[in-house]
């Protein structure tokens, strides 16, 4: 069996050599004539998978190993029996994390207190549903919008979007879609824009068409906005260098990075892909995930400022300052060579582990802060 697969899937030539020959390969540089004589093709999201990939191939099975798979034409493969799966809530944890580092940065930045500070979480699913979890655990106050939910629940704790318009803080966790009542492509344009709160702080770490990146210009030069963190972009990798420039935080789209989220989503990829082919699995996530490098942290508690002690112990793990600062540095790059910087940034990304590795040990009993940091991820122990 020969299985053609993103080279930017951690381990994914050593699990996936226990059903066949792997060959690993740029996923902006998977061809038709590179997937031609495949079985299987492995995938993340910058590979599109469609007719014009795989008509005439011999694939017959398909994984995207992300969450998201607006990046595959399901129906072509419906129409030409070729199996697939992806990897739902895979990296989740992982992008939710990367928005409580968001939040907390610009929070420091902008002498915001988080507690009490409402948030509009537009999409619940995996991820979003984890970041309002997170939120919920720093003392904001949370506010839902997801109409497809909304429908198939009934719930009315999904609200319309114009209910979210008087938040502090609002987060974008959607696909990306482009037709029916539910497209999301430019959800946020002028107008959601122009009705936001005059000091909101806004992240999108979903996908970089949700996003009129223009409007979001419009409304940043006049200082509409208090924060603005982004890490997707429109027309990746070739993003828009004004707005880089404009924002508070900007990352290479790797809010879903970190290596627990990579290694969860290449395991559930590799048993779909055995149960596909009537194989027997040969390996499961602890094979692959390494010591993490933090494994305790000890806080001494601060009565004048428990968000800067939050801040301290997630930089510990993941400061998201270092990827602002690698992808400022494309500027520095000739034009023509920063789509290949972006994508750099993406595959040779550093290590990164979520904070479930992590044991807190917090000084002098603050139950209150412990409470907080096990609520955004940590384990901990109070003394």
């Amino acid at each position: 069996m020969k299985i053609i697969a993103d080279a930017n899937i951690p381990f994914v030539a050593e699990c996936f050599s226990s059903i066949g020959e792997v060959i690993t390969v740029g996923g902006r540089e998977i061809t038709p004539g590179v997937v031609g004589d495949a079985d299987v093709l492995l995938v993340r999201s910058i590979t599109q998978v469609n007719a014009d990939l795989l008509s005439g191939s011999k694939v017959r099975f398909v994984a995207t190993a992300t969450i998201g798979f607006d990046h595959v034409d399901i129906d072509f493969l419906k129409r030409n029996h070729i199996g697939f799966t992806s990897a739902p809530g895979s990296n989740a944890n992982s992008a939710a994390e990367y928005v409580v580092a968001g939040l907390l940065e610009a929070s420091q930045k902008c002498d915001i207190n988080l507690e009490g500070k409402s948030i509009g979480i537009i999409g619940v699913g995996n991820v979003g549903n984890r970041v309002a979890k997170k939120c919920a655990a720093l003392g904001m106050r949370i506010y839902l919008n997801d109409p497809p939910l909304q429908r198939q629940t009934g719930e009315a704790k999904y609200l319309p979007l114009q209910e979210l318009y008087d938040c502090d803080f609002i987060t974008f966790h959607t696909p990306l879609t482009f037709e029916s009542i539910d497209k999301t492509y430019h959800l946020a344009d002028e107008r959601f824009f122009k009705s936001l709160n005059k000091r909101c702080v806004f992240v999108n770490a979903s996908r970089g068409g949700v996003v009129d990146s223009e409007a979001l210009k419009t409304v940043i030069r006049p200082g509409r906005l208090k924060a603005v963190v982004l890490d997707v972009w429109e027309n990746e990798p070739n993003i828009d260098m004004e707005l880089l420039e404009m924002v508070d935080i900007g990352t290479p789209h790797i809010a879903g990075y970190s290596l627990d989220g990579k290694i969860s989503g290449m395991i559930m990829i590799y048993k779909a892909a055995c149960e596909y082919f009537g194989l027997s699995p040969k390996y499961g996530i602890e094979d692959f995930l390494p010591e993490p490098v933090v494994r305790q942290l000890r806080i001494e508690p601060s009565i004048d400022n428990e968000q800067a002690v939050l801040l301290e112990a997630v930089r510990k793990i993941y400061d998201i300052r270092e990827d602002d600062n690698r992808l400022r540095q494309v500027s520095e790059k000739p034009v023509e060579k920063r789509g290949g910087y972006f994508d750099g940034l993406r595959k040779n990304y550093p290590i990164r582990r979520e904070f479930q590795n992590t044991k807190v040990f917090v000084e002098n009993g603050n139950g209150a802060l412990a409470k907080k940091l096990k609520g955004i991820g940590f384990k901990t122990s109070e003394k």
